[in-house]
């Protein structure tokens, strides 16, 4: 938020309309990084533009009607956000997230893991630019700061495939990811994602293969662990780490060689969805730094 902004926002009668302007652009940010996952191939095992991955329920607009659907309550988090609203809050508006997803998609889960990262990010967005942290902190020291007490001593779904599988292999998964403030967005994804575009100018998709594929490495996700086991998940981190040694996206054949991989995890129904969030996540962490915050 710049400087003409803030001021502005000081006065009463402007207050609203800036706040909602504020939030409708964020939101919008937040929904076109979902858009641009799905508008990326190949992603092992992924939902794209060009195939449905390891999902027989799912396909690419199934996600766009979803991304439209979610749009609204990014903005409302936002604006939750600006007021320093606590997470009871906003576990109520993320909730509402996930009722219009599953309207929208007529049930099918496409989101959820988004609408929690995704939506923080979105409430750090709002809580920075109201002031009520520190304007040179990330978005993710925000989110640990401010919200992660609340997120680890809070509710948990004992049912999840989140919370099944950190019971069985010890993992953290996303409310652990978030609460540490993101590590993989700012220590992986965003990294990867501005050498990568760097290196193939004026190819973004390309970008979002190779940090795609970096988040995968590393991760330790638990929709892989869920599908495949330990097993599933190093072979997909293996797979994925073989493809950055030989070069990633510097390679000659490196699409042939990304949609050689893409097929092996699609044979072992393999799907890397707390990657594919990430990835989202940081192309919102990097556009909004390169939108002056929207201001």
């Amino acid at each position: 938020m710049n400087a003409v902004t803030a001021n502005l926002l000081a006065i009463p009668e402007h207050r609203e309309t800036l706040r909602h302007g504020f939030s409708e652009r964020i939101a919008a940010l937040a929904a076109r990084s979902l858009q641009l996952e799905i508008e990326t191939w190949p992603k092992p095992g992924l939902v794209s533009h060009i195939d449905t991955g390891s999902h027989a329920d799912m396909d690419a607009e199934t996600f766009r009607r979803s991304a439209l659907a979610i749009q609204p309550f990014f903005a409302r988090l936002v604006e939750a956000g600006m007021r320093n609203a606590n997470m009871p809050l906003l576990r109520k508006i993320g909730l509402r997230a996930e009722h219009a997803m599953m309207t929208a998609t007529d049930g099918v889960n496409t989101h959820r893991g988004a609408i929690f990262g995704m939506g923080l990010l979105c409430a750090a967005a709002g809580l920075r630019a109201a002031g009520h942290a520190d304007a040179d902190m990330s978005l993710g020291e925000v989110v640990s700061q401010r919200w992660s007490r609340d997120m680890v001593a809070g509710p948990r779904l004992p049912s999840s495939h989140g919370a099944l599988v950190g019971r069985r292999y010890g993992v953290g998964g996303a409310r652990q990811e978030a609460a540490s403030g993101f590590p993989s967005i700012y220590e992986i994804g965003l990294p990867a994602l501005r050498d990568a575009t760097a290196l193939m100018s004026g190819n973004a998709e390309a970008g979002r293969v190779q940090t795609c594929f970096a988040l995968i490495a590393v991760l330790e996700d638990t929709n892989l662990l869920h599908r495949g086991g330990i097993e599933g998940l190093r072979f997909a981190q293996r797979a994925a780490q073989s493809f950055l040694d030989r070069g990633g996206i510097t390679q000659a054949d490196w699409l042939d060689s990304a949609a050689a991989i893409h097929r092996a995890f699609v044979d072992r129904w393999l799907s890397p969805g707390g990657s594919a969030d990430l990835l989202a996540m940081s192309i919102f962490v990097r556009d909004l730094d390169h939108a002056g915050e929207c201001g």
